[in-house]
């Protein structure tokens, strides 16, 4: 798929197919992933893959009983790694360098998974605690995105975007 035909195509779908996502495109999904920029190139984050059912139940319970969590045969935990971050850049690498690393992954990941013909939605509402411990997150990780993937059962609705006009600033293009 051309480039900005995945990105006309990505929207958030929440219901999800029976279908599993094949290995070769879970694998493709997490090497773009992996191949999103970050500071210093020191990729400060980890992802954790989550297909076990009952893992998925209490990742709904974490996430404020958002049910479709359990439904979606793939979710992926985007975590920081502050430490990562923080030898290079102190203070500011980990309170914000990680977590931009750990979200432009995300955003590669879910590109990717349109690109391949799956369904996405990204999960920002989280108890981040809970959700460390339900992953067995290592420590000085924390989870700051979950991006769920598999085969759509439904057409998401299309939802406006604002005008160029109210996002851009001082400049004029």
């Amino acid at each position: 798929m051309e480039f900005f035909e995945v990105l006309r195509s990505r929207h958030s779908a929440r219901k999800f197919g029976n279908k599993e996502v094949e290995d070769e495109k879970l694998l493709k999904i997490l090497e773009a992933a992996n191949s999103a920029p970050s500071a210093g190139d020191l990729q400060a984050y980890e992802i954790v893959v989550v297909k076990d059912a009952e893992r998925k139940k209490k990742l709904v319970s974490a996430a404020f009983e958002q049910e479709f969590i359990a439904k979606a045969p793939v979710v992926l935990i985007f975590l920081t790694n502050a430490d990562r971050s923080s030898k290079r850049y102190g203070k500011r690498g980990a309170e914000l360098y990680c977590i931009q690393d750990a979200t432009i992954a995300t955003a590669y990941a879910q590109l990717a998974a349109t690109a391949l013909g799956l369904a996405s939605v990204w999960v920002g509402a989280f108890d981040e605690k809970e959700v460390a411990q339900i992953i067995n997150a290592r420590q000085n990780t924390k989870p700051v995105s979950m991006l769920l993937v598999g085969y759509a059962d439904e057409q998401p609705q299309l939802t406006p975007r604002r005008k160029l006009e109210e996002l851009i600033h001082n400049e004029r293009f």
